[in-house]
């Protein structure tokens, strides 16, 4: 179970997007680039995601693009004993091929050390994906695959990044990277990733999302359930009073979540939070009164407290139509409900030092920064829980998950020029 962030997690509800407040005496927005900063080869920054896009790895078989990562690491010059993976793949429900690759580098000179990350594996829908550039994007030329956009870019800007630091030998503190397995199914490299073995890094930085202003200080929690109901078969035809239907139980669940506001947007008191049910199962012929019905179902808030009763109304909700509905003889079903944290909600202070580095990384660049809170989970969600505060900056995705995925390169380089300086800490 995530652990929750201390003192930064404040178990609030969504709150909007919002402009950061200028640091006394940073970089004013659009300022010329600061003294000493160094700008990335975007050239190479280019062929680094086009070769990264071409190279299948759904969850749990991300081994062809890890050693494509570490590969490129050593021929630029990075030790074979800085390059490592860890077990974490060992932990996790899909049987993975590879763990977390994790990168230390020691620093020319000292500081607090950082980390920059991105989660390696794709979903299944661009499996086969063939990536060009087309005007200011790049895309899948075939038409039926996802491009993988999500999260290939993010570890084409961390590699990018660490080609430019090892190549053209760039003074920088500590560095830590870390290629995440399995964040589509659970974010499960993440979770079970050892703060010992990234070095206990005091800032880190996610790249992972749309827009290069936006900074990402929090997310939701969610919390997962399985439901089995267990009903009474019996003939539809010729005795469907002597069954118990499964299905029906189901129904009257859900119409119940539904017209209690318990389903969808739940709004209840000021708090603030959503439900779904997503996945049905059940009955096996339309003669025969269902007999068995299997669910699942979320939860998620920013608040545990208010995500735990939306876990309790769910529950509630199928064991009350579990004894409303009883065959002629007063049998009645049985429900069954198993749950489990996926996540917990975090909510990073805006003088975290990781915020106020990528703000003012953002802002050198030229761009508005505004740091928003998601209702979706990140690896930053199991990064603060194992005690590293981390922010997520985009790299330029869009329509991820779907076909119509694209990449757009001006927000892929300005997200790569944003992650050199969160690198060099100039």
């Amino acid at each position: 179970m995530a652990r929750t962030p201390q003192r930064r997690s404040h178990g609030s509800t969504r709150t909007p997007p919002r402009t950061a407040r200028p640091a006394r005496g940073r970089v004013a927005s659009g300022a010329a680039p600061t003294a000493g900063a160094v700008s990335p080869d975007l050239a190479r920054a280019r062929r680094v995601v086009l070769d990264l896009l071409a190279i299948p790895g759904v969850s749990g078989r991300e081994k062809a693009i890890a050693n494509h990562i570490a590969d490129r690491l050593r021929k630029a010059g990075c030790p074979a004993d800085a390059i490592a993976f860890d077990d974490a793949h060992t932990r996790t429900p899909i049987a993975g091929e590879v763990g977390n690759l994790i990168v230390r580098l020691p620093g020319t000179r000292p500081g607090p050390r950082r980390l920059l990350m991105a989660h390696m594996d794709t979903v299944p829908v661009c499996l086969g994906a063939k990536p060009a550039v087309k005007g200011n994007f790049i895309v899948s030329t075939d038409p039926s695959t996802g491009l993988g956009g999500d999260d290939r870019a993010g570890v084409a800007v961390v590699l990018s990044t660490a080609l430019d630091i090892l190549e053209r030998g760039l003074d920088h503190p500590p560095l830590t990277l870390l290629f995440a397995i399995q964040e589509e199914v659970g974010l499960y490299g993440a979770r079970y990733v050892k703060g010992a073995d990234l070095g206990r890094p005091k800032l880190a930085f996610n790249f992972d999302g749309g827009a290069a202003e936006k900074i990402t200080v929090g997310a939701t929690g969610g919390y997962r359930m399985d439901i089995t109901i267990e009903g009474i078969p019996s003939h539809a035809g010729v005795a469907p009073e002597q069954g118990v239907s499964a299905i029906a139980i189901a129904s009257l669940a859900i119409a119940s979540l539904v017209e209690d506001g318990w389903h969808g947007l739940v709004e209840k008191q000021g708090k603030r939070g959503t439900s779904n049910v997503g996945v049905i199962n059940a009955g096996a012929a339309t003669n025969v009164v269902a007999e068995s019905a299997q669910l699942r179902a979320e939860a998620r808030g920013h608040d545990p407290s208010f995500r735990s009763r939306i876990v309790k109304a769910i529950e509630k909700a199928f064991t009350d139509a579990a004894k409303r509905v009883q065959s002629a003889s007063g049998r009645r079903g049985r429900v069954t409900c198993e749950g489990r944290l996926d996540y917990e909600a975090f909510r990073l202070d805006d003088d975290e030092p990781c915020v106020v580095a990528a703000t003012e990384a953002v802002r050198a660049v030229g761009l508005e920064p505004r740091l928003d809170v998601s209702n979706g989970g990140l690896d930053a969600n199991w990064m603060a829980a194992n005690g590293i505060p981390t922010v997520t900056l985009g790299c330029g995705q869009a329509d991820i998950h779907t076909t119509n995925e694209r990449l757009d390169l001006a927000v892929f380089e300005n997200a790569c020029r944003i992650a050199l300086r969160l690198a060099t800490g100039v």
